[in-house]
């Protein structure tokens, strides 16, 4: 019995997350495994029922679970600067609390969604590149942080700090992945600016050495971000630290022409990672049923991968989405003002896409190419990120 704990959180994210273990489940009839799923509160409503974003009591159940589908959190109820806890702390307290130092997010274009990206180049379809973003370093983590008043007014200082260790173990995990894919790495700092960027590129410096069958190339964060909307189609490993990793991200999400498209997977040094769609809560359309739910499938598939070391089970998902993908089957974000299902619509294609196709010798589509997998059991090919998190 493998257990997964399910943090729906707010607005889409309830919705799109009973979608993805509808997939699983599916999954487990398929290849005979069995699924326990667990639930905890977590963001805005866990602020309205209980008063803080997540329990105490819930980091150490998850502790004790295999991986955790998140949700998303946050939205316009909770977004007051000057409450005393939002919902964003309850997921940071998260991948704090699990040691989640490195968040893999893949981007690509499916080729039939192609016309939906705002990029307008031939080369888009061959798009397919992975950022590594450092999760628990950063602005994000570092002491102080705080508002205050002067005889001047109101100051606030936020501290930016990461150690050699810390970056150098997030970069392993992009050299290791990098090896498994294109064998390029894009190292991306603001050296020419900041002490802790000036850190980071020396460490990468001496890791790109360790690497010598790995191209390194090293930018910096503005250039990057103008590559991303330039020449996407040059990147295969993206390495990055928390603030810039989670703008950039951001901005690459809609080169595949919607956010409802990109999985995302944060993990450690075992096995237990946190598997979320990038998206965020919606609430505009929470309840509609007019959510995409491929992200959360797409995350689900990657919990497969990464935790369970389920490689063809994961890569069975993966081929359900683009088959139903190829086939036509739209949500609204991806419509481009054509016909569309809902999210129990689209889940359900996928479900009977992986019904159709069987547990064994299935082929995934790769932007054209197709590489035959295995049967769901087949364990995940982890030299990328064993050696980085302990697989």
């Amino acid at each position: 019995m493998v257990k997964i704990a399910v943090l729906p959180g707010d607005g889409i994210g309830p919705e799109v997350t009973a979608e993805a273990r509808r997939v699983l489940e599916t999954i487990g009839e398929l290849y005979g495994h069995q699924f326990e799923f667990i639930y905890e509160p977590i963001g805005g409503n866990c602020i309205d029922d209980h008063g803080v974003a997540m329990l105490p009591e819930s980091l150490p159940r998850i502790k004790r679970t295999t991986a955790v589908l998140f949700g998303a959190v946050g939205g316009p109820k909770w977004d007051d600067p000057t409450a005393p806890t939002r919902p964003e702390d309850g997921l940071l307290a998260i991948r704090k609390g699990l040691g989640l130092y490195a968040n893999l997010r893949p981007v690509r274009v499916f080729g039939p969604l192609a016309s939906a990206s705002p990029l307008k180049t031939p080369e888009l379809t061959s798009v397919d590149f992975i950022v590594v973003r450092e999760l628990t370093g950063g602005l994000y983590f570092g002491k102080p942080k705080r508002v205050w008043d002067t005889a001047r007014g109101r100051r606030a200082v936020d501290t930016n700090a990461y150690s050699e260790a810390e970056i150098e173990r997030v970069l392993r995990v992009g050299y290791e992945l990098a090896r498994g894919r294109g064998r390029k790495l894009t190292s991306v700092d603001k050296a020419n600016v900041l002490a802790t960027g000036r850190l980071w590129r020396q460490v990468a410096t001496r890791m790109a050495a360790e690497y010598a069958d790995v191209a390194t190339e090293h930018l910096l964060v503005d250039t990057c971000a103008m590559r991303l909307v330039t020449r996407p189609q040059d990147f295969d490993v993206i390495v990055t630290e928390n603030t810039f990793g989670d703008i950039l991200t951001d901005e690459a999400a809609v080169i595949g022409g919607s956010m409802g498209m990109l999985p995302s997977a944060s993990l450690g040094k075992g096995r237990l990672g946190l598997y979320e769609p990038i998206h965020g809560s919606a609430p505009d359309i929470a309840g509609k049923g007019l959510a995409n739910p491929l992200a959360a499938i797409l995350s689900a598939a990657l919990l497969l991968r990464y935790s369970l070391k389920l490689e063809g089970a994961a890569a069975s998902v993966e081929n359900a989405v683009d088959q139903v993908i190829e086939g036509g089957l739209r949500t609204a974000d991806i419509a481009a003002g054509g016909p569309s299902v809902g999210t129990r619509e689209m889940a359900d294609a996928v479900i009977a896409a992986l019904r159709a196709d069987g547990p064994v010798g299935r082929r995934r589509r790769t932007n054209g190419r197709q590489e035959v997998v295995g049967s769901g059991n087949q364990p995940a090919p982890s030299p990328a990120l064993r050696g980085a998190t302990g697989g």
